[in-house]
């Protein structure tokens, strides 16, 4: 028996395989748009989502399978971090049930599609910075605030805005979650200049006195955080799929060309200074991949604070594993390496992403240092 089918059921194996095979087929050189209505024909995109809403079922173990062996056959689809995980997650555990059916079963068949908006310019990975700001209205909600670093939203029928309201009470401001449609009035976008190559683009997003009825709101308006990190805690799991997956592609290029490559009658890959840097970042992807595992399986059984601490490990763990294996699988090709032939050289930059975002692994250290370590807050 192997070790995956330990740790792995077999409808979970199962699924492994023929998301591996639907990856084969379309390769680093896809299409976006015909993979991602093939996967969502096949029921990819929404195996996470409640059965009676169109999706599979499933939970995060599912859909951080699915991106990671879409990621290892060359061909992620970024989106898949933003509509089903955080959006389609949220909207399934706090939506009305309105709003479930008017969104789940489109995000589930891949017909509709969401976007995500956290990050702003001054807030950076401090949500409790956030300014954009939702006050109430006789008839609904008026949103102002700037956001940037969104994904997608060129694609996406709306975008999840976090926002904060002012709590009666205290008068604290405190997270709240909006739907904010593509063509609302006042929701302008513009496209931020990347020197990274993906089909998704990044905007910067501004909210000028944005009008929104009452039915907006995801959730109750109390739940603050709990509802916010319902979010989050899937975008860290499924981003730590998206850098797994991309360093399995990377070692895999790399171990091809090592067995094929003859330098002094012999496959590089028999010399040790390129087999075993290979080892090392196949094990390290390896051990990333165990505490996505963990975190996805604490996240699905309902444990959203031993899942949190997973999840930013897990994203740490896998952001660190996949630079390291692109590096190394670019030094084993030595300048091919750097052709566009071979197609590791622009994983150099996309590696790094995962070191970022959502959140910096700086961030991450301070989090278990403080929450998992007991150790007084350095900010």
């Amino acid at each position: 028996m192997s070790t995956r089918t330990v740790v792995e059921s077999e409808e979970c194996a199962a699924l492994r395989a023929a998301v591996a095979a639907l990856g084969k087929r379309h390769g680093r050189d896809h299409d976006r748009e015909a993979l991602w209505a093939e996967a969502a024909k096949l029921g990819y995109l929404g195996v996470n989502l409640p059965e009676e809403y169109g999706g599979g079922g499933g939970g995060l173990a599912e859909l951080s399978i699915v991106l990671e062996e879409l990621g290892a056959a060359g061909c992620p689809l970024l989106m898949m971090v933003v509509s089903p995980a955080i959006c389609g997650t949220v909207i399934a555990r706090f939506g009305t049930e309105e709003q479930r059916r008017a969104w789940l079963p489109g995000l589930a068949d891949g017909t509709r599609t969401m976007a995500f908006g956290i990050t702003e310019p001054d807030a950076g990975s401090n949500s409790h910075r956030i300014t954009t700001t939702a006050r109430r209205t006789d008839d609904g909600w008026v949103l102002s605030g700037r956001k940037v670093f969104i994904s997608g939203v060129d694609i996406a029928d709306a975008t999840l805005i976090v926002g904060r309201t002012e709590d009666a009470r205290t008068g604290k401001l405190k997270p709240c979650l909006f739907i904010v449609p593509r063509d609302a009035p006042g929701f302008g976008r513009s496209p931020i200049d990347m020197e990274l190559f993906a089909q998704e683009k990044q905007f910067e997003l501004v909210l000028d006195d944005v009008e929104l009825p009452r039915d907006a709101l995801v959730g109750e308006e109390d739940a603050g955080l709990l509802q916010l990190f319902a979010g989050l805690n899937p975008e860290r799991v499924m981003t730590a799929a998206f850098a797994i997956g991309m360093g399995r592609y990377a070692v895999a290029r790399a171990v091809e060309y090592a067995k094929e490559r003859q330098v002094w009658n012999a496959p590089i890959g028999a010399h040790q200074a390129i087999a075993h840097p290979l080892a090392q970042a196949h094990i390290e992807l390896e051990l990333a991949r165990l505490m996505m595992q963990k975190a996805a399986a604490l996240y699905d059984a309902g444990d959203d604070l031993g899942a949190g601490e997973a999840a930013n490990m897990a994203k740490y763990a896998a952001g660190e594993a996949c630079v390291r294996a692109v590096d190394q699988a670019v030094h084993t090709l030595g300048g091919n390496g750097l052709t566009r032939e071979y197609g590791l050289a622009s994983l150099v930059t996309a590696a790094r992403v995962a070191r970022i975002a959502p959140v910096s692994r700086e961030m991450v250290l301070n989090f278990v240092s403080h929450q998992s370590l007991g150790l007084p807050k350095s900010y």
